[in-house]
């Protein structure tokens, strides 16, 4: 089956056609074409146009409005030749496409007010309300395959050696390169025996030994600091997703906690008939 995208595409590139006159003002039962007795109006038209991939609807109007068209057009005339009756298939998909599209209706309908700066303000401060403000360290490391090889690093670090030199030298670790520099890391970001020690240090301090997975690490941490709290605006739109989840979560549930629901009892029907097409295609 062709698809929708790659039809109006041949519809859009197609060459012009000459559009009927339409007098008086234009509503959405304006007439735009008529083939063998079944009308195609304006209002067709921009509901198609809604459909479309976004980079279609940027076109220009002169362009989508010839494109939609012909598209309808050509959708027409194929399904006027279709011989023989309508299959369950499409009068299900028709169903389904109908039950999709009032249920978004309603959703957006229901959603529509739900973010207002009284919400926002509300949501950000739930977040934020039993935060307490959290350690941030600035740290490198030196890292080495042995004990005695960090050993000996910090032997040369507490007789002058440079952390940063000695790290581009020594270190067989990632940030070697970069002096060991490990920028700033937060609680739980680290393995728990580099964050067990690093807790322990004041700044400027260089660590003992310390053995992780990676191998044995010297440390020295460079400055602290507390995180702040973010801006209601900086994690906005996250608040906004946050607010709209919920309200579609809690609209969902009321409405189906509401309803009469019966379902088939479990087991009942076989789960492999989801694959039978023969059912619905005749």
């Amino acid at each position: 089956m062709l698809k929708r995208n790659n039809f109006l595409l041949g519809a859009i590139l197609a060459v012009g056609m000459a559009l009927p006159a339409v007098s008086g003002e234009t509503t959405a039962n304006t007439v735009v074409a008529t083939i063998n007795g079944v009308e195609i109006t304006v209002g067709h038209i921009i509901a198609t146009k809604g459909t479309l991939p976004e980079q279609y609807q940027s076109l220009p109007d002169d362009v989508l409005f010839d494109g939609i068209l012909e598209q309808l057009i050509q959708q027409t005339v194929l399904s006027q030749a279709m011989e023989g009756d309508q299959s369950k298939r499409i009068t299900l998909t028709v169903e389904n496409e109908l039950r999709s599209l009032r249920a978004g209706v309603v959703l957006d309908a229901k959603i529509a007010n739900v973010i207002t700066d009284e919400t926002l303000q509300a949501a950000y401060e739930a977040r934020f309300a039993d935060s307490t403000p959290v350690k941030e360290f600035n740290a490198a490391h030196i890292l080495v395959k042995t004990e005695d090889e960090a050993k000996e690093i910090r032997k040369l670090l507490d007789e002058g050696a440079d952390f940063a030199e000695l790290a581009k030298e020594k270190s067989t670790g990632p940030s070697g390169a970069s002096g060991g520099s490990l920028g700033w890391f937060g609680p739980g970001m680290m393995v728990k025996p580099f964050e067990d020690a690093v807790m322990t240090l004041k700044a400027g301090q260089l660590s003992d030994p310390i053995k992780t997975q990676f191998g044995w690490h010297i440390l020295i941490l460079k400055e602290t600091r507390l995180k702040e709290t973010p801006s209601l605006e900086s994690i906005k739109a996250e608040l906004e997703a946050e607010i709209q989840q919920k309200a579609v979560k809690d609209i969902i549930s009321d409405l189906t906690n509401n309803a009469k629901i019966t379902r088939a009892e479990e087991g009942s029907i076989p789960v492999s008939i989801l694959s039978n097409t023969d059912l619905i295609d005749n």
